[in-house]
């Protein structure tokens, strides 16, 4: 399975049309759909309902997207720290906030920090406290922000003012 054929699926099941999504990521539709039949073959799953309009997900094409957004989210991300291995100012950070008010606190230490970095460049995913700490532990983000204490024993952690908690 390559990150090119996931990036495929992935258009094809954002746009839920093989033409559109051919269109998007300019490649021909029979080369989209040879790469999706391969892809089909390879898992042994039918991933698409095809109707004559549109394409729908089938739940095992469900299953696949949500493994394969965070793969090819990883591989984009390890293409961004290499080309960025050298410059030590700058670069991407990526965090996971957990929903709550609070947040005013990590952004105010983000603009401070961005003063010092300018080259800095973040990423900022939300959710509730499970879906961040998930992430976090997949190392898709380098850091998370929570409303509640991180587990000392797996993770650092920062107190922000007010007893807003981060960890990461």
């Amino acid at each position: 399975m390559e990150i090119r054929t996931l990036r495929y699926f992935l258009a094809v099941a954002r746009e839920e049309n093989m033409t559109r999504a051919a269109d998007t990521l300019h490649v021909t539709q029979p080369t989209l759909s040879k790469a999706l039949k391969a892809l089909e073959e390879e898992l042994g799953k039918k991933l698409f309902t095809r109707h004559s309009f549109s394409i729908k997900l089938t739940d095992e094409g469900i299953l696949l997207r949500n493994r394969a957004e965070d793969l090819v989210s990883m591989a984009d991300r390890i293409e961004r720290e290499f080309i960025t291995l050298d410059d030590i100012t700058g670069g991407d950070l990526y965090f996971g906030l957990a929903e709550s008010y609070q947040i005013r606190y990590f952004a105010r230490e983000i603009h401070a920090f961005k003063q010092t970095f300018p080259n800095l460049r973040y990423h900022i995913t939300s959710g509730d406290t499970e879906q961040v700490i998930e992430k976090l532990d997949k190392g898709l983000l380098d850091f998370i922000v929570l409303a509640e204490s991180p587990d000392a024993d797996k993770y650092e952690s920062l107190i922000f003012p007010e007893t807003c908690h981060a960890g990461g």
